[in-house]
């Protein structure tokens, strides 16, 4: 779900790439590193220079890890004596030599740090990590050099003030008033004394943030739960139970089975291991994380950081970090966050404990059938009975519908499908361009007049040094000023099957594939003449990709990619029509799951100085505030708890909540869809010219008003996921 923020501009996505960094498991690298002398690094150097492969792709098989130090040391170098030259000019400030010339700043830093971050999600290895932890702190205090210079602020403010008349066009005079707010809320106007403190503050938030990071991804990995027999694994099909073997191979473990967390609470083996008790310890080993007292524990570095964000945010002046952050997002404030998220959770509590009722009563009559004992339905079993309550109710279960749903199939004949028919782009494989691990694969993308428009970067498969989750980043933007094209690209967590064996996708790997394919379009489209307008809210930015959901079950693409992968015949009617009739199936717990994570995030970063949680009450603390907003449900825990809940580390910090407000605009937007006819180049134009294609030239809830010709309705979501909302 994460999406990188590529939506910066130029200036403040360099001086923030540490802040959107995601540290690894330390992995064996998938380039070989070799000792360099300074002269000999700084001759053959590739980041020193934009790379000459089309739409300057990056040079994978170039660039080595002693690259890094000295192109970060030089770009850093290099920007901030840009920045200077900005700030000392002795001409009068205008558009051009002082927001231009920024857009302009900072180029090489922005190369090293984009390769460096993505791959740190990507393909993280020691000698990465041990990078971004000598630059974290580096990096803040270059962003605060910048931010906080005085004499670039006193121009900025100038051309501020007349803006009108300062600004060439519409879009310059938002870029103008863009920088100005970036540069006030990181302190510009402070005193000297006060501006000691927060670049205090943000280079130890830098170097906590790295450490959180890759405390809990290292808690995916050493939290693995190892299984003695393969009877253990019943409900598992062949090529998983080899996939854990192979694992514990690798492990030194020859003969056990290891199972491998995701970073979400609920892992996907919970739907089909048939032993309960391995349900429970895999259960029981993923909401420990985090917490268990060792060197992976993240609760005194949670702790830490939020003292130092509600100490920064009253230093400027807001109440709490969330008032800080929310200011900038479509929401606005706390308080219309909290009445949504509010109004939401008691219907999804309600549902939610129908939809337990429902799965006690199959587990009484299959226990009953069994003669064994009864038993509570727990939070480790939701997922197995769920999955037999839909075979029962609707006739299928995901085992029927994965042969139909072959990786490659899924990608270019229904992802890649959809996005011909809607826009009239077309893709076309490459394999001459370099990658970072084989099972990487690369697309030109054209567009309507035949012309490149992009390439495509898909990285679909889980590997120990890959973070968990679901994320795009752009490895190079469209930037009008440079006369760059976008080179982006899609990351997945997909269990890769034993050597030979077809990659078949669960409906959720679907889905997540078609959303992060949304971002893609996002950044492919996007033409803002100015790249400072690349960036739109946190809270709007999840609205295209979960759009883009939408043609995931869409019939004719459906028809088109959902194919036996040994057969070729299409998935039977009758089987797509149970697909349709089961789209509510669990919604009580996917959107309660959800709500209960968002609450406690927006809690949290609610607190002021005095208020925040020591590391000690950590687990207490959302706890009570479970309980507090009667979303305390035990079979349904938060789709991440706090001590490994990666996005408030990141972009996501109290804006969790994002996806659930941005989904309230994709269903109003998918009904305007459906009544103009749905997957047709019309609409897709529209989509593209109003939406796609704007970044955050303008206000983001213009550009919703100006698609779909209305105010933002909650009904189609309440009717996407089957809520009713409670009376008072």
């Amino acid at each position: 779900m994460p999406v990188s923020r590529r939506f910066q501009p130029l200036l403040l996505a360099t001086l923030l790439a540490s802040g959107v960094a995601w540290a690894q498991t330390p992995s064996t690298p998938s380039t070989p590193s070799t000792p360099a002398t300074p002269a000999t690094a700084a001759a053959d150097n590739p980041l020193f220079t934009p790379s000459p492969l089309p739409l300057q792709y990056p040079p994978f098989d170039k660039v080595r890890d002693e690259h890094f130090a000295p192109a970060l040391d030089k770009g850093m170098a290099e920007q901030l004596a840009e920045v200077q030259a900005i700030a000392d000019n002795a001409a009068s400030p205008t558009f051009d030599n002082t927001i231009v010339a920024l857009e302009r700043s900072g180029l090489l830093l922005r190369r090293t740090t984009t390769l460096l971050f993505s791959l740190l999600g990507a393909d993280a290895n020691p000698a990465r990590q041990q990078l971004q932890t000598d630059y974290a702190a580096k990096l803040a205090a270059q962003r605060d050099a910048v931010l906080l210079n005085p004499k670039l602020f006193a121009r900025v403010q100038a051309l501020y003030a007349q803006r009108e008349q300062a600004a060439p066009n519409a879009e310059a005079r938002r870029l103008i008033e863009r920088y100005y707010r970036d540069m006030q809320r990181a302190g510009a106007q402070l005193n000297d004394e006060q501006k000691a403190r927060m670049k205090a503050i943000n280079g130890e938030l830098a170097t906590l943030g790295a450490r959180f990071n890759r405390a809990v991804l290292s808690e995916v990995n050493d939290s693995a739960i190892v299984v003695d027999s393969a009877e253990e694994l019943a409900g598992l099909s062949a090529a998983q139970i080899a996939a854990a073997a192979e694992a514990a191979k690798k492990r030194g473990l020859e003969g056990k089975y290891v199972i491998a967390l995701l970073n979400t609470t609920i892992q996907p083996f919970e739907t089909e291991l048939q032993n309960r008790a391995v349900r429970e310890r895999l259960h029981r080993a993923s909401v420990a994380r985090g917490a268990r007292g060792n060197e992976f524990d993240t609760r005194a570095t949670l702790s830490r950081v939020m003292a130092l964000r509600a100490e920064r945010s009253a230093l400027l002046g807001y109440a709490t970090p969330a008032a800080f952050v929310l200011e900038e997002e479509t929401a606005k404030s706390a308080d219309t966050v909290n009445a949504l998220l509010r109004q939401l959770a008691p219907a999804a509590v309600a549902s939610a404990r129908q939809e337990a009722a429902e799965l006690q009563k199959l587990i009484d009559s299959d226990q009953a059938a069994r003669k064994q004992p009864g038993f509570a339905l727990q939070a480790w079993d939701w997922s197995y009975y769920a999955e037999k309550l839909r075979a029962a109710r609707y006739g299928f279960d995901e085992s029927q519908l994965k042969p139909y749903l072959e990786l490659t199939s899924v990608l270019e004949k229904g992802v890649f499908y959809a996005a011909n028919q809607l826009y009239g782009i077309s893709f076309k494989r490459r394999t001459d361009l370099p990658v970072y691990r084989d099972d990487v694969r690369v697309y030109d993308v054209f567009d309507t007049d035949g012309r490149q428009l992009a390439i495509f970067i898909a990285d679909l498969y889980a590997r120990p040094s890959k973070r968990g989750g679901a994320w795009m980043n752009a490895y190079v933007g469209q930037n009008a000023l440079e006369g760059t094209q976008p080179v982006v690209a899609n990351h997945l967590n997909i269990p890769k099957p034993p050597a030979g064996e077809p990659t078949l996708m669960t409906w959720d790997e679907v889905n997540t594939l078609f959303h992060e394919f949304g971002h893609a379009l996002h950044g492919m489209f996007n033409k803002s003449r100015y790249p400072g307008l690349n960036r739109v809210p946190r809270d709007f930015v999840e609205y295209p990709s979960q759009v883009n959901e939408v043609w995931a079950d869409w019939p004719s693409v459906l028809a088109s990619y959902a194919r036996h992968y040994k057969t070729g015949e299409p998935m039977p009617r009758e089987l797509l029509d149970k697909v349709a009739r089961a789209k509510r199936f669990n919604q009580g717990y996917t959107t309660l799951s959800y709500l209960s994570a968002a609450i406690v995030d927006q809690r949290l970063h609610q607190l002021k100085a005095g208020d925040i949680p020591a590391a000690a009450d950590v687990t207490a603390f959302e706890s009570r505030v479970l309980k507090e907003e009667g979303v305390d449900f035990g079979p349904v825990p938060p789709r991440y708890k706090l001590p490994y809940f990666s996005h408030i580390m990141g972009g996501y910090s109290a804006g969790y909540y994002a996806y659930i407000w941005s989904e309230v605009l994709d269903a109003d937007t998918v009904e305007w869809l459906k009544a103009n006819g749905g997957l047709k180049r019309a609409n897709g134009d529209l989509l593209r010219a109003k939406l796609l294609s704007r970044g955050g030239s303008e206000d983001a809830m213009v550009l919703f008003r100006n698609l779909v010709g209305h105010e933002p309705d909650i009904k189609p979501l309440l009717e996407r996921r089957g809520l009713v909302l409670q009376k008072h």
